[in-house]
């Protein structure tokens, strides 16, 4: 044994330290001694022959030694001394510097030193307290007994026992009827010490080994002497050392328990939130009430993103630590013999799950609803705005026709007048038959945006009401004035036919400029480079037809010069103005300029739709190409997790090391994901509905992104599952290889699960002789919801179950029948002085009143309660 304190036999001893040690090692020695009969007065004069040293070795062992030398020569007692150290060192006792001539020439330093190594090999070297020994082990151990006690601090073996109070926590704490340590006061060593050594010596057949004085006297008393005479209490309380053993397991079993309750109130809670969160999150997302404008629809558009970017995400974690949680606790309870936890009504993983898939299908096409909502706005803006600029032009066109309609300037005009008038009114039937399409363009969009169900329907059908109620008067009055002017034809002469010709031409080139500048000035909406490209095709082919357009109006012009002329030539009184109609050339020249100011501003607008149109396409190829290279990615990444839980490398540490790093590669990979959403959120913004260059949605790579994080977090608990499983059952790493490797030979279909017929052949060939109803009763073990398959986890606790053993009720129940002193019933005041505050409170709650014949006021029922640790309880 190496010493714990080597013994230099060069340094000189304390005086005052050396005066201890004798002192208390001549009493030590005669506690064993006087069993022999005999004893020691000197102890480095009565140890010089070896004979009283070879019996002290004989009665502290419980062995034989040699057969002394009996002769009174130097050389016999050095012979018997060297048999004493001879046998000490057999124990595995490292002697330092210390010889049998020494001892025998009463060397007092030498004599100290071998007793004191007597003392540590056979006193002190066996206690142990929680995996310490020795020396640490002792201090382990009145720190434990006196930590109840105030003013008591056992840090060392000298100056914290100089009040005395040390050695009186220890007797009181076993035989609390000895001392009245109340009375006591910190401030008055002597009293303390000279009690505590009279009880011991007394009462406990401690002998007095120093003096109060020798202690309190001293700065620092010798920590050898302090060791021996307080191993001495611990050997006379050694029987308490069972029960503390027992306090001990029951310590062990009611933390379980506790931390148990503990992770199910944290799952109680989370699933309350979770679900309370859905429940909350699934009527906004079945709410489809449109808005009636774009502003507002933007709006929810931009909710929902801010709903998948921030809101949902955290609830994806929560919903999977939430089952991570639960499957970390149901292996726990296994391990420790409980029975499974079973979630408050309607809070089980699996309604977790309903609850989670009745969001996701809640959420399922909200975003598709939206942008079709956003569609229809955009196209309803565009025919209303379609709708207010015909009605605008054909009101401006109709302006005053009635009045003019209604003139009846004919029945007093010259017969000249009355022809005129008669064209004129030919011409404005002509006039008017070209704005029936106009009309009946305006009453179609009205149609088309009640079928929309545009929000400002009914001032849009009171204004085409009023157009079409407008157009049916116009078209009487024409009628009726067209049969007066009939009446009154044959009345009239000749009209100059040059009037007549430029009026004709003139009224469908005006009607052709009007629609130039309507068609002009139209609003357009497209979504591809094709549709722009076919809008521009058009506008070409219209700026084509201009130059014959400007032949025409020459042509028009010419009519008008030929008339100036012919009235400038014979004097024609024609009022200076065409009677056949109401346009100019004046007019004619200024809508064609019109006509040439908007055909570049169509060009530019043409212009910069292309150019977004092109903007759209890189767009949509920038998104396609990232998304076919993430969709992929996503999809090996699910591919090669399924792989690596099924195959064995290295350790379970191993495997955990190297799933924790794929799952930070796959964490690190988290920003082209956002990058993606980036790119998603600006083809929304910029109204891209399609994309052809890929079958990738952002739809799809969010639930793949959010399975792929699922599924690696899964993999990780399981493999944490079964180190808890291994370390819990003591398994190594070997037996965990094997029942892996019979997993995966069986589970045939690499899915993680075997079926039962699969299982059976698998027991089988491990050399289970299997009987139906032997078999029947495994399945229930390892396939409790009768789903007929059993997981890796279930065969690894069933396979743990038939090697490892663990706590069992009956062993909780013998350790309280310990700490009771072999009653049938327990105090509180007893269960408070064994074990922990928290832990003895935990149980004085718990524990039913003792109802036995033998049982007194106050006696609680520790063995329902051991029982219930492992049965169905309320705990």
């Amino acid at each position: 044994m190496q010493q714990e304190d080597d013994w230099d036999r060069d340094l000189l001893l304390d005086p005052a330290w050396e005066k201890q040690q004798r002192k208390t090692f001549t009493a030590w020695c005669n506690s064993h001694l006087r069993k022999a009969g005999t004893q020691i007065e000197n102890i480095e004069e009565d140890f010089r022959d070896g004979l009283k040293l070879m019996l002290l070795l004989e009665v502290i062992s419980g062995e034989r030694l040699a057969k002394p030398e009996r002769g009174k020569m130097r050389v016999h007692k050095i012979s018997n001394v060297n048999k004493a150290l001879d046998f000490i060192a057999s124990k595995g006792v490292k002697l330092v510097s210390i010889g049998a001539e020494e001892i025998v020439d009463g060397n007092a330093k030498m004599t100290l030193g071998m007793i004191w190594t007597i003392i540590l090999r056979f006193a002190i070297q066996d206690i142990s307290v929680e995996e310490t020994s020795a020396k640490e082990g002792l201090l382990l151990w009145c720190q434990r007994k006196t930590a109840p006690y105030k003013n008591v601090n056992i840090q060392n073996f000298h100056i914290s026992w100089k009040d005395g109070l040390g050695f009186c926590a220890l007797i009181h704490r076993h035989r609390p009827e000895l001392i009245d340590y109340g009375k006591l006061r910190k401030d008055d060593p002597m009293t303390n010490l000279n009690t505590a050594f009279d009880v011991a010596e007394k009462y406990l057949d401690i002998p007095k080994m120093l003096d109060a004085e020798d202690i309190v006297g001293t700065a620092r008393p010798d920590e050898k002497a302090i060791m021996t005479y307080v191993s001495s209490f611990y050997h006379a309380f050694s029987g308490a050392q069972k029960a503390e053993t027992a306090a001990n397991r029951i310590c062990k079993v009611l933390a379980v328990n506790q931390e148990n309750e503990q992770l199910m109130e944290d799952y109680e809670k989370l699933a309350s939130d979770l679900l309370e969160w859905i429940r909350r999150t699934i009527p906004w997302l079945e709410n489809r009430m449109p808005e009636n404008t774009m502003q507002a629809m933007q709006q929810k558009l931009e909710d929902f993103r801010d709903y998948r970017r921030l809101h949902k995400p955290p609830k994806v974690q929560e919903k999977c630590q939430l089952e991570i949680n639960f499957n970390t606790l149901q292996t726990k309870l296994r391990l420790s013999n409980r029975p499974a936890f079973m979630p408050s009504e309607g809070k089980m993983v699996s309604d977790i799950n309903n609850a989670w898939g009745n969001l996701e299908g809640a959420e399922k096409g909200y975003e598709e609803w939206l942008l079709n909502e956003i569609r229809r706005l955009e196209r309803l803006d565009h025919l209303a705005e379609k709708f207010r600029q015909k009605a605008a032009i054909h009101e401006a066109w109709t302006e005053g026709k009635e009045d003019m309609l209604q003139k009846r300037d004919y029945e007093t005009a010259s017969l000249s007048e009355i022809k005129a008038l008669l064209k004129k009114h030919e011409a404005f039937e002509s006039d008017l038959a070209a704005h029936q399409d106009r009309v009946e363009q305006i009453a179609a969009i009205a149609q088309e945006l009640n079928e929309l169900d545009y929000y400002d329907s009914p001032s849009v059908n009171a204004r085409c009401q009023r157009i079409c109620d407008q157009w049916d008067a116009l078209g009487a009055l024409t009628q009726k004035r067209s049969e007066a002017l009939q009446r009154t034809e044959k009345l009239l002469e000749t009209i100059d036919q040059l009037y007549l010709e430029f009026a004709k031409r003139a009224a469908p080139f005006n009607n052709w400029m009007e629609g130039a500048m309507e068609d002009l000035q139209d609003t357009f909406i497209v979504h591809t480079i094709e549709e722009i490209q076919g809008l521009s095709t058009a506008h070409e082919q219209f700026k084509a037809t201009l130059p014959e357009a400007d032949k025409e109006r020459q042509a028009i012009l010419g009519i008008h010069n030929e008339i100036a002329k012919i009235v400038q030539t014979y004097h024609v009184n024609m009022a200076g103005t065409n009677p056949y109609t109401t346009i100019n050339p004046q007019e004619i020249n200024a809508k064609w300029d019109k006509v040439r100011q908007l055909v570049p501003q169509r060009d530019q607008a043409l212009i910069e739709e292309h150019a977004r149109q092109q903007n759209n396409e890189r767009l949509r190829r920038q998104f396609a190409n990232q998304a076919n290279v993430i969709g992929p990615w996503i999809q090996n990444k699910m591919e090669e997790i399924g792989r690596i839980s099924i195959e064995m490398h290295g350790t379970l540490e191993d495997q955990l090391t190297h799933l924790r790093q794929y799952e930070k590669s796959i964490v690190n990979y988290k920003p082209k994901i956002d990058q993606l959403e980036g790119d998603h959120q600006l083809i929304q913004e910029a109204l891209i509905f399609d994309n052809k260059h890929t079958n990738y949605t952002m739809e799809h790579i969010r639930v793949g992104w959010e399975q792929l994080l699922t599924t690696i977090a899964r993999t990780i608990n399981e493999i944490e599952n079964q180190i808890l499983t291994r370390d819990a059952k003591g398994i190594s790493q070997e037996q965990l290889n094997e029942f892996r490797a019979s997993f995966n030979h069986f589970d045939r279909k690499r899915t993680g699960i075997m079926d039962a017929e699969d299982f059976k052949t698998c027991l089988i060939s491990m050399g289970y002789n299997l009987g139906e109803n032997e078999f029947s009763r495994i399945m229930s073990i390892v396939d409790p919801n009768r789903m007929g398959i059993v997981t890796f986890q279930a065969f690894i606790d069933f396979m743990s179950r038939e090697t490892a053993d663990t706590d069992t009720a009956d062993q909780v129940m013998a350790s309280f029948k310990v700490l009771a002193g072999d009653k049938n019933y327990i105090l509180a005041d007893e269960l408070r002085r064994e074990l922990p505050p928290d832990q003895a409170d935990y149980c004085i709650a718990r524990m039913a009143p003792y109802t036995g014949p033998d049982g007194v006021p106050g006696a609680l029922d520790y063995m329902s309660f051991s029982t219930a640790l492992y049965g169905e309880s309320d705990l």
